[in-house]
């Protein structure tokens, strides 16, 4: 997704900019967030929860917790005795996810900017981008049908996609399950990608009222409520990527327990 926006427009906070372009491969400032996301998480992680303690304290204890919360109340209830399978991948999904909704909070363009006296594109919530979230959903609808195939083999899981109902019924019902096998992929992208995005543009329209009135009450007022909203925005970050988590494990758990 690009979007064309006039220079100084606070819109663009959401806006994918390539950064570089050479022939067929092209580099934009969503896939430098993403790399930065997955990196901090492979240094932050290990050096937070690396090492096996009784009583974990500090960053690593919040880790933990989050951690272990994921595992007896997102995943257990429905993975039941195949959860530690898949636990790892839906950790890594939230993580992963929530790492990258905090990022496109931080103003790192502007951090740049202050150091370095350059104008830069390093800015956006890679969450805001309907093809980032539309990957990441397609990685979980792919990751669902191959749990339920692995698990009860692709004749048993395709002979029980569909509720049992007389033959007749079978086909039309075989055919409405793999519709709605297709909307909860769209619904997961399309949840994240919108939440994510409105948020960043609410921010951005408060922000603009200052360029537009140049006006000190309209100023203060704007300020004001752009910090309780970012305030809600981190709320909204790490709801998002619970919910993300939550539905993938609802659905892992359809597909491995059809009989749920």
């Amino acid at each position: 997704m690009k979007l064309i926006l006039a220079n100084g427009n606070p819109l663009e906070e959401v806006a994918s900019k390539v950064l570089f372009k050479e022939g067929w491969f092209v580099f934009t400032n969503h896939m430098l967030i993403i790399m930065l996301a997955a990196l901090l998480l492979l240094i932050v992680i290990p050096l937070s929860v690396g090492k096996i303690q009784i009583i974990r304290r500090g960053f690593g204890g919040v880790i933990e917790t989050i951690c272990v919360f994921l595992r007896e109340e997102v995943a257990r209830p429905f993975l039941k005795a195949d959860t530690d399978r898949y636990i790892g991948v839906l950790w890594t999904l939230f993580f992963f996810i929530l790492t990258m909704n905090l990022l496109g909070m931080v103003p790192l363009s502007r951090l740049i900017w202050l150091v370095t006296g350059q104008k830069n594109d390093f800015y956006g919530a890679p969450t805001a981008n309907i093809w980032v979230t539309g990957t990441l959903a397609l990685f979980s609808f792919i990751l669902f049908h191959a749990a339920g195939i692995k698990q009860n083999g692709i004749k048993n899981y395709i002979r029980d996609f569909c509720p049992k109902v007389p033959w007749v019924m079978w086909l039309p019902m075989f055919g409405l399950e793999l519709v709605s096998s297709f909307v909860r992929m769209f619904s997961l992208a399309i949840r994240l990608f919108a939440n994510i995005l409105a948020g960043h543009i609410l921010l951005a329209t408060m922000l603009g009222f200052i360029v537009i009135y140049k006006n000190f009450m309209v100023a203060t007022a704007s300020i004001s409520f752009t910090v309780m909203m970012s305030l809600l925005e981190i709320f909204v970050a790490f709801l998002q990527a619970y919910i993300f988590t939550f539905l993938t494990a609802i659905f892992i758990g359809f597909a491995i327990h059809p009989e749920h």
